[in-house]
């Protein structure tokens, strides 16, 4: 009992208190405004400046200023994906994104495709933000402090994965002065370069046109289109992360489409002006990689060349440290997103249904831990190299953008005789479709021997294995459905002979209490066995019923009644069998996220009203028990009969034997 008490006390500090589900505010106090949704959704989307420009800026080599044809490019999409996805988060409110756009516009298959890589895209988000963020954190200490960069990288993933335990508010609330340091630092950075070289500014397009001459002289004009169609693409981590507010939207605050689209007209403004004005930015200083540096670290450097100590060494530790807090905030979408994406993939049986519970926090705790676990592995394994995950993560996330934008498209066309706006909205969609495609196409041919095809690789295993799942979820879900027909047989079995039923010794004499899940043959099969291993009718009936709180239906004190009411009614439908049948019965019912201790609650009452309770459960057997149908299903009935037989409680277990395939 006192270790009990030490590991709550332990777990209480460091993950926080359990929250009361009968708080009134529950869900005010666990949504987020415009400006905290910003924060933690946005900074995945605004963070990717740190390194997506770069690599654009990079790849255009020896031909730097034809940046500004890039720039505009790059600024352009970042508008119309964010113009398409704001049409996502009207078209479907309760959130999803990529994965629930395919799903439902395409097929459930092209639907599984999106969500997997999604999912290892989330990951990488986490292991790209956390990485780059140690990269910008080590731009400005000496170099003899390198080795310790993978060992922070690891340490930032730990502190992530504890915050986001603890729940999204507080993991989000705590991000928003280096959100502001971050904005006012780079603004300030982009509009100096801009000030001080505005005499430059008017010459720059004449500057991009002698570059154009110059390089179609050297390679021709097909040469120039695919260099800057190459570093166009090369940029494509700019564009990352946009899609994680359609992803979040169910922990917005209500009208959730409203600060959906609020959120993503910030996110895209800013990226489009940080993004675009990094460059011109690079272009005026005329900045070159140096090795150990980030490109934005030696622009900084340059920029404070002539301010002197210490204004100058000040402002570029400030800002580069806040590029590296705000990359590790950026991981954020990764923990805020990545676990919604496998809930709802859990929900839909293509993914273990355990990652639809809540904690005590109302947090989708194995997603995160999944999630958090995966980004560590991950960043060990690619040993913290930007380069490569670049490459690992540009390539899944556009995966998903062209599936959504392709459901967008296929749903306006479909609805062109009942959307008035259906052109422009389909224009905007298409586009968004022709940007994404082309950007997915030259990324996995430019990069698939570089690393690409592992990605790939991955998200095909990822879809293999949920299309595993969910056959075996659809093969017991079938026989399950053959239990039902006691369902219909019940309603029309005529009463009992309850003659001497309170006088009969043994199970009869007792009451009877029963662990249900709804009004169905699971339910039924286990109370049909426990009254013929009785022989009869028992004295008293008691239906214990917990309805799961799981990420399916915490979305608002709505569906929480909703799912109240859904719970008493399938009790009540036990007592009405019962006592038209000449019986006494009652149902015990609650709400929570853990069914043991739910359960376990109205066991100890029936118990104290009852002293001759006896309890039954049903249990799934299956005939070839593995280690993968024991992670598929829970087993709550034994987790219950432990914490029952240490009181000195009768529990027995009703088998219901399934056959594997």
């Amino acid at each position: 009992m006192p270790d009990t008490k030490l590991g709550q006390r332990i777990k209480d500090i460091v993950i926080g208190r359990s929250r009361d589900l009968g708080d009134s505010g529950l869900f005010h106090k666990l949504s987020l405004v415009t400006m905290l949704a910003w924060v933690g959704l946005g900074a995945d989307g605004l963070s990717s400046s740190c390194y997506g420009p770069e690599e654009c800026f990079k790849a255009l080599s020896s031909h730097p200023s034809l940046v500004l044809i890039v720039g505009a490019l790059s600024a352009v999409t970042v508008l119309v994906l964010c113009a398409s996805y704001s049409q996502i988060i009207s078209l479907f409110p309760s959130g999803g994104g990529g994965y629930v756009v395919a799903s439902k516009l395409l097929s459930p298959k092209a639907g599984v495709v999106s969500g997997c890589a999604l999912l290892i895209d989330y990951v990488l988000t986490i292991s790209i933000s956390i990485a780059s963020g140690s990269d910008a954190l080590f731009s400005f200490l000496p170099p003899e402090y390198a080795g310790w960069k993978l060992a922070t990288a690891a340490a930032g993933v730990g502190i992530l994965t504890l915050l986001n335990l603890r729940g999204v508010r507080e993991s989000v609330a705590i991000c928003v002065p280096i959100f502001a340091v971050f904005l006012a630092t780079h603004a300030f950075a982009i509009i100096y370069a801009l000030v001080t070289h505005a005499g430059q500014l008017p010459g720059l397009v004449g500057e991009t046109a002698s570059a154009w001459q110059g390089a179609q002289s050297e390679i021709g004009f097909m040469g120039v289109m695919l260099l800057i169609l190459r570093s166009y693409s090369m940029g494509a981590g700019t564009y990352t992360g946009i899609e994680a507010v359609s992803n979040g939207l169910p922990i917005l605050r209500e009208p959730r489409v409203r600060t959906g689209r609020r959120t993503m007209t910030l996110m895209g403004i800013s990226l489009a002006l940080t993004g675009t004005g990094l460059l011109i930015a690079y272009l005026l200083y005329q900045v070159t990689p140096q090795a150990g540096k980030t490109l934005n670290a030696v622009l900084f450097d340059n920029l404070t060349l002539s301010w002197g100590a210490p204004w100058g060494t000040t402002f570029v530790i400030v800002t580069l440290a806040s590029e590296a807090a705000l990359l590790f905030i950026a991981a954020q979408a990764g923990f805020l997103d990545g676990p919604r994406v496998l809930s709802n993939m859990a929900l839909d049986r293509w993914l273990p249904t355990r990652f639809a519970a809540l904690s005590d926090r109302f947090v989708t705790m194995n997603g995160v831990i999944l999630m958090g676990g995966a980004a560590l592995v991950i960043l060990l394994l690619t040993r913290g190299s930007v380069g490569l995950l670049v490459i690992l993560y540009s390539i899944n996330v556009f995966i998903t953008f062209t599936l959504s934008q392709l459901g967008m498209v296929r749903h306006w066309w479909q609805c062109r005789k009942t959307e008035p706006a259906w052109v422009r909205k389909l224009a905007i969609n298409g586009t968004g479709l022709a940007m994404t495609s082309f950007i997915l196409v030259t990324l996995t041919l430019e990069k698939f021997t570089e690393g690409g095809f592992i990605t790939i690789l991955v998200t095909a295993l990822a879809v293999a294995g949920a299309i595993f799942i969910r056959r075996h979820y659809d093969y017991t879900g079938q026989q399950l459905k053959s239990l039902n027909t006691i369902v219909e047989a019940a309603e029309v079995m005529p009463a009992f002979d309850w003659t001497g039923a309170n006088h009969a010794k043994g199970l009869r004499a007792r009451t009877a209490v029963f662990f249900v899940n709804g009004f169905n043959g699971l339910g039924l099969h286990t109370l049909f066995s426990a009254m013929r291993l009785a022989g009869g009718p028992f004295k008293r009936y008691i239906f214990i019923n917990v309805g799961v709180l799981d990420a399916g239906n915490f979305k608002g004190a709505e569906e929480v009644q909703k799912l109240r009411a859904y719970v008493d009614g399938e009790s009540a439908r036990y007592i009405n069998w019962v006592q038209k049948r000449g019986g006494e019965a009652i149902s015990l019912t609650a709400l929570g996220h853990d069914v043991v201790v739910e359960a376990d609650k109205l066991a100890a009452e029936a118990a104290e009203r009852y002293p001759d309770v006896v309890f039954f459960g049903g249990q799934l057997l299956f005939n070839r028990e593995t280690v993968f149908t024991r992670f598929l299903h829970n087993y709550t009935v034994f987790a219950l009969q432990r914490r029952l037989f240490l009181r000195r409680q009768l529990f027995l277990i009703m088998p219901v034997c399934v056959e594997t395939k």
